[in-house]
C-alpha cells in the first residue's frame, strides 16, 4: 500500500484554513441585487456574521449609495457588539534586527542603512515607563524576526521587563512564530494577545516578497495561530498587509482563516488588523503591487466588521489623521496613538529606526479630544484579558452583544483614571460631561450604581478597578 505524501498531506492541511483556489474562484461573485443587499444586511445587523460568498459579493459592490448602506451596517454591528468605546494602545518597539528579507519592510536583513539596535531589559523598561507616563495602560511589543525576536528567552524576559519595570497593567505581543512549547512560556510569563500577520494569503505573491529567511516559509507562518492556541493564548490578532496583492482575495482569505480557528477551538481572532503598504526607507518594494482606493479600504474595514461582529478592528498610525477620525464610524474598535515605530523612540528621541513611516503623529491627548469630539468614548481598559473573558468566552458574549455590558463600565473607569492622573483642565472637563452621559445610557439599575460606586473610589484615591 502506497504511503501518503508528506507534502500532499501539509498542503491538504493548509487549504482547511485557507484554500487559495476557492478565494480565486469567490473573487468572481457578483454584487448583490437591492434584494440581496437588504437580505445579507438585515443578516449582519442581527451579529449573524456573512459567508464567504456574502462578503465577496459586498467586496465587489461599487455603487455608493449601497456603500453608504454598508458602512452604515458595520456602524451598527459596532455599536451593538462593544457599543461607544475606543480602545487605545501604543506598540513598543524592542528590536528592529532581522533574518527575512521581506521585500516591502524597513527592517529587511539587507537593509545596510538600518541603524539596528536591540533593547535590553532595562531599556523596555524605560520605554514602558514613557508610555504609561502618558497615559496608556496597555501595550503591544514588536520585534524584527532577527535572533532576538525569535528567541523565546529574549522574548519573555521583554514580557517580565514591562511588568517590573513600569505599572502598564498588560503585555500583547507582536513577534516571530514560535512552536507550542515557545508560545507557552510566553503565556507564563504574563503575555495577554499573541499577534502576528500573514502579509498576504496568496502563496505566490507570498513566495516571491519573501525570498529568504525564517519567515519565507507560508506553512509556518499560515499555521501559527493554532499553535499559538495550543500553546496557551485564547486571544490572537492577525491581518493582512493591505496592497501585496488584491484586497478582496486578502479580506477573503483573512476570513477564512477566522473561520477555521473557530471551527478548531470555539473562538475566532480576538483582533484582526488592518495595515496598508507604507513606504519604507530601505525597502526594496517601492510602490504598492495592489494599491488600495480609500474607498477600497472603508469596504474592507465594513465587510471584516459584517462578517466577524465579535473581532476587534484594530486601525493603526499608517492612516491619515482625518481618515483615522472617518473610518471611527465604520466600525473600528481599536487604534493605535502616538505610536513610534521603531526601538527606543519613547524615552528620549533618537535616529530613526523605523519600520514604516506613520501618516498620524497627534499625541495621544489629541486623539482622546477627536474621540470625544466624534461621540465616541475613550477607553484604557485591560480587564478581560485579567478576569478570564478570553477565547470562546469572549467571542460568545460579543456574539449575543453582551460584552458590551462590561465595555461600557469598564470604559468609563478606565477614562476617568485617566482624566484624573493625566488630563489637562479642558479635555478632563470635556470627559467628565461625556461620562456623566454616558453612565444614563446603563440601563441595568444595578450595574449602573456600581460603576457610579467605583467611579467615587477613583476620585478618592484608587486605581484599577475594574468589572
Amino acid at each position: 500500500m502506497a504511503m501518503a505524501d508528506p507534502g500532499q498531506k501539509q498542503e491538504r492541511e493548509l487549504t482547511d484554513i485557507v484554500d487559495p483556489k476557492l478565494v480565486t474562484d469567490l473573487l468572481s461573485t457578483p454584487p448583490p441585487g437591492p434584494a440581496g443587499l437588504k437580505s445579507i444586511l438585515r443578516k449582519a445587523r442581527e451579529l449573524k456574521g456573512l459567508t464567504l460568498e456574502e462578503a465577496a459579493a459586498l467586496l465587489n459592490l461599487n455603487e455608493e449609495s449601497e456603500l453608504q448602506d454598508i458602512y452604515a451596517a458595520a456602524g451598527e454591528v459596532k455599536q451593538k457588539v462593544y457599543g461607544r468605546r475606543i480602545v487605545l494602545f501604543a506598540p513598543l518597539y524592542i528590536s528592529n534586527r532581522c533574518s527575512n528579507n521581506c521585500l516591502y519592510c524597513g527592517f529587511r536583513r539587507d537593509n545596510r542603512s538600518l541603524k539596528r539596535k536591540v533593547l535590553a531589559p532595562e531599556e523596555i523598561g524605560r520605554e514602558a515607563r514613557a508610555l504609561a507616563e502618558k497615559g496608556f495602560q496597555r501595550v503591544l511589543l514588536v520585534a524584527g524576526e532577527g535572533h532576538e525576536g525569535t528567541d523565546v528567552d529574549y522574548l519573555v524576559e521583554a514580557v517580565k521587563a514591562v511588568y517590573r519595570y513600569s505599572p502598564l497593567r498588560i503585555v500583547h505581543l507582536n513577534v516571530a512564530p514560535q512552536t507550542v512549547a515557545g508560545f507557552k512560556r510566553l503565556k507564563e510569563a504574563g503575555a495577554g494577545v499573541y499577534q502576528c500577520f500573514q502579509e498576504t494569503y496568496h502563496p505566490d505573491t507570498y513566495r516571491l516578497l519573501h525570498p529568504s529567511g525564517p519567515k519565507a516559509d507560508y506553512g509556518w507562518r499560515l499555521t501559527v495561530m493554532h499553535r499559538a492556541m495550543e500553546g496557551g493564548f485564547n486571544d490572537v490578532g492577525m491581518g493582512a498587509l493591505l496592497g501585496l496583492y488584491d484586497y478582496r482575495y486578502e479580506v477573503l482569505a483573512s476570513i477564512s482563516h477566522a473561520r477555521a480557528l473557530e471551527r478548531d477551538y470555539g473562538a475566532g481572532p480576538h483582533t484582526m488588523s488592518i495595515p496598508r503598504m507604507r513606504p519604507a526607507k530601505g525597502a526594496a518594494l517601492t510602490q504598492v503591487p495592489h494599491p488600495l482606493s480609500d474607498t477600497d479600504f472603508r469596504k474592507v474595514v465594513a465587510v471584516y466588521r459584517l462578517a466577524l461582529p465579535y473581532v476587534g478592528l484594530v486601525l493603526t498610525t499608517r492612516e491619515r489623521p482625518e481618515f483615522r477620525d472617518e473610518l471611527i464610524h465604520i466600525g473600528i474598535s481599536q487604534m493605535s496613538a502616538g505610536s513610534c515605530v521603531s526601538p527606543g523612540g519613547y524615552a528620549e528621541p533618537e535616529d530613526p529606526a523605523a519600520q514604516f513611516e506613520v501618516s498620524d503623529h497627534r499625541p495621544l491627548e489629541r486623539i482622546l479630544e477627536i474621540i470625544l469630539s466624534q461621540g465616541y468614548l475613550p477607553s484604557f481598559c485591560t480587564a478581560c484579558y485579567r478576569v478570564g473573558r478570553t477565547g470562546g468566552r469572549f467571542t460568545g458574549l460579543a456574539r449575543q452583544g453582551e460584552i458590551k455590558r462590561f465595555c461600557l463600565p469598564n470604559a468609563l473607569l478606565s477614562f476617568k483614571e485617566y482624566l484624573l492622573d493625566k488630563g489637562a483642565p479642558e479635555l478632563r472637563k470635556k470627559g467628565e460631561k461625556v461620562i456623566e452621559k454616558a453612565l444614563e445610557e446603563i440601563e441595568d439599575t444595578t450595574l449602573r450604581q456600581a460603576t457610579e460606586a467605583k467611579l467615587s473610589k477613583i476620585e478618592e484615591g484608587y486605581r484599577d478597578i475594574y468589572f
